[in-house]
């Protein structure tokens, strides 16, 4: 089975270098209409032109595509729903939707300024909230949509001097359990990617013998699969020079302590028994925690 978009159309933020160019490339070369937007800033979030959306667009159009630049910036919700409401005027519906914009502000946190945590925080976060806002409402009136959420390792187990990075990409794994918990009754199938590769964003951080293996185009596939028709939902794909793994927030059975008032020392004292991964779950949703909690609680009053 090959899989095609044809009749779909996709909005793609980021998308003037990157990760977000190869994924609009690829997915405006199996059929769909694309939505090319980047603020066309520096790394760090200075500066903008839309250059770099016109010149993927061009790259698109000789190729036989459809596409149209935006250089909005994901950080100005009124900038966002006018892309989205010129898109629908062009085409008439928005199937799928990649939030990739992006900056770095990298530093240690005792060295961080806070504006700096900030600006990271609205770009990623606020940037991908901004998007799903403007398109779930038509999403959902057409009963379909894919969205895919670009998380990171860095969120996921942490890296120094990414406190600001790593807080809003986690923070987007959040955003994309409960949406896609509230999207299933209208086929709103909701991930999260987090990828490896060698980017503007990457290229200080790792030697150029990693970079050649971490080529863009070699996550771009994990991205198709997760905006699919048969697409999952509330997955968490890693991706990165080939290769793809699945990332998993899980719940170990645990233990019962209740509230003798030496409670706090047997956490301590239990706490291997209460990291066992022997049996760990991946809840269905935040309900499942507290399930389990009164579950134990009500067997040990049995």
């Amino acid at each position: 089975m090959t899989i095609r978009f044809d009749g779909r159309v996709a909005v793609v933020t980021g998308a003037g270098g990157g990760l977000g160019r190869e994924h609009a490339l690829a997915l405006a070369a199996r059929g769909a209409k694309v939505v090319v937007n980047d603020l066309g800033a520096a790394v760090d979030g200075s500066g903008g032109a839309t250059a770099a959306a016109l010149a993927v667009v061009e790259q698109i159009r000789a190729a036989g595509g459809e596409a149209i630049a935006s250089g909005a910036s994901v950080t100005d919700a009124a900038a966002v729903q006018a892309m989205v409401d010129e898109t629908l005027k062009t085409w008439g519906r928005i199937d799928i939707l990649v939030n990739n914009a992006g900056i770095l502000r990298d530093k240690s946190f005792a060295k961080m300024d806070l504006a700096d945590f900030r600006l990271v925080v609205e770009v990623h976060l606020m940037g991908a909230v901004h998007c799903c806002k403007a398109v779930w409402d038509v999403m959902r009136a057409q009963n379909y949509g894919r969205i895919v959420m670009t998380t990171s390792s860095s969120g996921l187990y942490g890296n120094f001097g990414q406190a600001n990075y790593g807080a809003a990409k986690m923070a987007l794994v959040g955003l994309m359990q409960t949406l896609s918990l509230e999207g299933a009754k209208n086929n709103i199938r909701v991930n999260c990617l987090a990828p490896t590769a060698a980017t503007r964003m990457t290229e200080s951080l790792m030697p150029e013998a990693v970079l050649a293996l971490l080529r863009p185009e070699a996550v771009t596939p994990g991205l198709l699969a997760l905006v699919a028709d048969d697409a999952p939902t509330r997955a968490i794909l890693c991706a990165g020079a080939g290769a793809f793994e699945r990332a998993h927030i899980t719940l170990t059975e645990g233990v019962f302590v209740g509230l003798p008032d030496d409670a706090a020392e047997q956490v301590v004292h239990g706490w291997d028994a209460i990291s066992d991964r022997a049996g760990e779950t991946v809840p269905d949703s935040g309900v499942a925690q507290g399930s389990l909690e009164t579950a134990k609680a009500l067997r040990a009053r049995a």
